[in-house]
């Protein structure tokens, strides 16, 4: 059975494989369109292209009679449907980029309509692009850098950026090694030592083009660890690390996830804890459900974190705590601000 067959079969199956995409914005009434039965590669490309261009469509329309903001969200909806269908693909440029492209193409529809300056940036590091995109609120109060998870692309995470830039933050998000844009583009793999340099080279971007701001990193699953490689680097503020992966063969990925990773190298690119020189503090973020990441594991780290450290665990949340990220976002900015985190309210 191919990669993308597995793929189909789980989210055909298993309720938990698109906790992701709702909270990130399919709605359930989309969804619902695909859940009937098995689902043939055929009816997914066809089904999510289609609610696409239905979504496209709408926010032409409600743009037209004047509804900007609500137009905004909606292409960025129809940006997600797109991404769905590159996602599915594993190999890079092709109809994985042909997809690509529509998502970008509509992001950038919605980025005109917004009152948030957008530049899109494209690093170059050892000679390999990177493509970023960085929002700039009027009288920024920091910048807050996005570290996605290693199978996600930069606008599929539009509700942490908007969220962040809401509350006066410039936010800073690339595709890094093996994802998004810099994968499907030019076949960019993944490997530990380009994720460590891809990290160092975006926190000097962020300090050289906002000198005057403080530095704070957020990442989720893969994105959390290197979230906490970052908060080394004597330029960051803090960071927040929501289920940080770890180097763990005794926890077992599902097939179709591990073969879905074309984009990883065969190394692990996970940074190794031990050898980071922890600086900064750390806000760690555990959902006891979580059946990819060890409660002792996560205790073993929060252990060796340096002074300021927090652990928030939720109870009935599993990888990433989905259900609660609006939440964390939340307690995130408030604790970036000194407002949320002190000793005496624990």
């Amino acid at each position: 059975m191919s990669t993308m067959d597995k793929t189909l079969l789980t989210a055909s199956l298993f309720e938990g494989f698109w906790d992701r995409w709702i909270v990130h914005g399919v709605s359930y009434h989309d969804l619902a369109k695909l859940r009937h039965s098995i689902i043939a590669k055929e009816r997914w490309f066809k089904t999510w292209g289609e609610l696409a261009e239905e979504k496209y469509t709408m926010a032409e329309s409600i743009k037209k009679v004047g509804f900007v903001e609500q137009a905004e969200s909606v292409y960025r909806i129809a940006a997600l449907y797109y991404q769905l269908n590159q996602w599915l693909i594993p190999e890079h440029g092709g109809e994985k980029l042909d997809w690509l492209m529509k998502s970008l193409l509509v992001v950038k529809k919605a980025d005109q309509l917004s009152d948030i300056k957008t530049e899109y940036v494209e690093l170059l590091i050892d000679e390999n692009s990177y493509y970023g995109r960085v929002r700039i609120p009027n009288n920024p109060e920091g910048v807050i850098i996005i570290i996605n998870p290693i199978d996600s692309t930069k606008e599929e995470l539009f509700s942490y950026e908007m969220d962040f830039v809401e509350k006066n933050y410039v936010v800073v998000s690339f595709d890094g090694p093996g994802q998004g844009e810099t994968f499907t583009r030019h076949g960019l793999k993944a490997t530990r030592l380009r994720w460590e340099r891809f990290v160092d080279m975006m926190i000097e971007y962020a300090s050289n083009t906002f000198p005057a701001h403080d530095i704070f990193l957020f990442g989720t699953s893969s994105g959390a660890a290197w979230a906490i490689y970052g908060s080394g680097n004597e330029k960051v503020s803090k960071a927040v690390a929501v289920s940080p992966a770890f180097r763990n063969e005794e926890i077992q990925m599902p097939d179709y996830f591990m073969e879905r990773l074309f984009a990883v190298s065969d190394e692990t690119i996970i940074p190794d804890y031990p050898q980071i020189k922890l600086q900064k503090p750390v806000l760690l973020v555990h959902g006891k459900k979580d059946v990819m990441v060890k409660d002792e594991d996560i205790y073993g780290l929060f252990e060796n974190l340096p002074s300021g450290k927090i652990l928030l665990e939720y109870e009935d949340e599993g990888h990433c705590c989905n259900y609660k990220l609006p939440e964390i976002r939340t307690k995130a900015i408030e604790w970036f601000q000194g407002k949320w985190g002190m000793k005496d309210e624990f």
